[in-house]
């Protein structure tokens, strides 16, 4: 009972968070690990944050598609976000995390990332160039104050991107 009562009091503390950061026009980023790198991706494009569950495989799909989750009676399609760009497979374990993605869109798309971040401010962060080659929805780059570096996951981009949506083996 008393993880219950502590996920609950946290899950308001996070809501009151968000609702202070909507107001702000600096705020409004979420920080995601996936794999070594460091993700930004906008609060309005983030959805939901979830504890990993239980996933069910998918036969014939591709080693980056990890399989489907239930959220609370709603499936959902689990990429592997680090091994789907060609690195290493995220790790399932108690700090992992699904960032359920594709609700805005019309999507039951969800990224398996190693662990959350938290909240970031525009503010804090500079402009970087893009890494050569980098995918529409990876376009965008920014450092922060600690010369860390952080990619812009443009979700709608992701969610448009025909190797994203392929998740079949082919032939």
């Amino acid at each position: 009972m008393a993880t219950k009562g502590r996920l609950r009091e946290f899950q308001a503390h996070l809501a009151a968070r968000l609702a202070g950061v909507a107001g702000s026009s600096a705020a409004g980023l979420l920080g995601v690990q996936s794999g070594a790198e460091y993700w930004l991706i906008n609060l309005a494009d983030s959805g939901e944050v979830v504890p990993l569950p239980p996933l069910t495989e998918v036969p014939l799909t591709k080693p980056w598609f990890v399989g489907m989750a239930n959220i609370r009676g709603n499936l959902y399609a689990v990429t592997d976000f680090s091994a789907f760009q060609g690195k290493e497979s995220t790790p399932q374990n108690a700090a992992s995390r699904l960032l359920l993605i594709g609700t805005r869109y019309g999507n039951n798309a969800a990224l398996l990332v190693n662990r959350m971040l938290g909240l970031r401010n525009r503010d804090d962060l500079a402009s970087a160039a893009p890494d050569v080659g980098a995918p529409e929805w990876a376009a965008q780059a920014f450092t922060d104050k600690e010369g860390r570096r952080w990619k812009f996951l443009d979700v709608k981009a992701l969610l448009a991107d025909e190797a994203f949506m392929d998740i079949g083996l082919s032939g």
